[in-house]
């Protein structure tokens, strides 16, 4: 199996899971705060799909909506109930789902040798697909989170 088709294979079983840790949840509850500093699910969300356009970028796409990757990235805001600066919760989960055929069609595009050239970012100099490999391993971290907010959103249902 090529770099290529393990990163979209990576991705698409985040994609099926996310969708899955965010079925049937309300954009109202998406901005719960748990009674423990860390952010909400609208955020969290959001975040991943700024992560998830640095990918892009680095396989040559155009960035998700610039405006709301300041909202959503790394040591942003906490995100409350009543912003009007935030995406609805269907719109995060449209927005996730349009980015893993556009990641992946960008991803089978590039060759091992694209993948394999050294690029700059934040993070440094390294192989573009161990950048790409990184920003994943972040989602995942994620992920987790998503769970543990989805079972404080679930018990949280049951004690109204």
């Amino acid at each position: 199996m090529s770099r290529s088709e393990e990163l979209i294979q990576a991705y698409e079983t985040n994609t099926w899971l996310i969708g899955l840790l965010t079925e049937g949840l309300t954009h109202d509850e998406s901005l719960l705060q748990p009674p423990f500093p860390t952010n909400c699910v609208n955020w969290i969300l959001g975040h991943i799909l700024v992560s998830r356009t640095e990918s892009v970028q680095l396989c040559g796409g155009e960035p998700w909506n610039e405006i709301l990757i300041d909202r959503y990235k790394s040591g942003s805001q906490p995100i409350r109930d009543g912003d009007d600066d935030i995406l609805h919760l269907d719109d995060l989960i449209k927005d996730l789902q349009t980015s893993q055929p556009t990641l992946s069609s960008l991803l089978v595009e590039l060759g091992d040798d694209d993948l394999d050239e050294v690029v700059e970012t934040a993070r440094g100099g390294k192989p573009r697909w161990q950048h790409i490999r990184g920003l994943h391993w972040h989602e995942t971290y994620h992920m987790g989170q998503l769970e543990l907010l989805r079972s404080f959103i679930l018990s949280w249902r049951e004690a109204e």
